[in-house]
């Protein structure tokens, strides 16, 4: 049961909406095991979650669930993908037919219920006409603007050479693009009424290495210590 209207997005944590996502795996994992119902608490202890944290993510969208009943697994998932806007097909434009971009347009999670990659450019002449392993053909990057119009791109996604990305950027901003998320490794100038997301996967693996030398360095520390008798 929900009670209350959506708020707006401007009042919306962007932690929130993240773990909204997770939330509705879990209900998806619940749903497709044949649970009905289940509690916070139960919700909490069964994913590793925060019971107060999702209760509280919740409330910023009115009120959920039946006071010691808990919150009907089918509906609440429902009501997720309706906030998260995923109650229809996302289609997902790629910029960059190199090894990351033809990866990313043959990954399943871009290719489902909820999202479709509906186009993939380069603007190298050899790769202009071939394929991903998936079959998405490589176009000609200069047919952004009309495949955008003509394919009702919501999201692009730059899989481009670093010197090239703010140009592609700015090509895809021009093309009436609100939204893109950046495999690319290079600070870019946003061009206003674009939303970015950058995923930096070489500063997420050197963020790994520091906690592993933390750990070297720790142990090799305790191994110098002497030990009292």
């Amino acid at each position: 049961m929900r009670k209350g209207l959506r708020a707006r997005h401007a009042e919306i944590p962007e932690l929130t909406t993240r773990r909204l996502s997770i939330y509705l795996r879990c209900l998806e994992i619940l749903d497709a095991a044949g649970v009905e119902t289940v509690s916070s608490r139960e919700l909490a202890d069964q994913f590793h979650l925060n019971s107060a944290q999702f209760r509280k993510d919740l409330a910023y969208f009115g009120e959920f669930g039946v006071r010691g009943l808990g919150y009907r697994v089918s509906d609440l998932k429902t009501q997720l993908v309706e906030i998260l806007g995923l109650n229809r097909q996302i289609r997902m434009a790629i910029i960059g037919g190199g090894n990351l971009g033809t990866a990313l347009a043959d990954y399943t999670g871009f290719n489902s219920s909820r999202y479709r990659v509906v186009a993939l450019f380069d603007s190298d002449p050899a790769k202009i006409g071939t394929t991903s392993r998936g079959g998405v053909q490589v176009q000609d990057v200069r047919q952004l603007a009309q495949q955008v119009r003509e394919q009702a791109v919501d999201i692009v996604v730059l899989a481009v050479p670093a010197g090239a990305a703010q140009a592609v950027l700015d090509q895809a901003a021009e093309a009436g693009v609100q939204a893109v998320l950046n495999f690319v490794p290079a600070r870019l100038k946003v061009p206003e009424g674009v939303r970015l997301k950058s995923v930096d996967l070489k500063v997420q693996v050197e963020a790994l290495v520091f906690h592993l030398a933390r750990l070297e360095q720790s142990e090799a520390a305790s191994a110098r210590t002497p030990t009292g008798r």
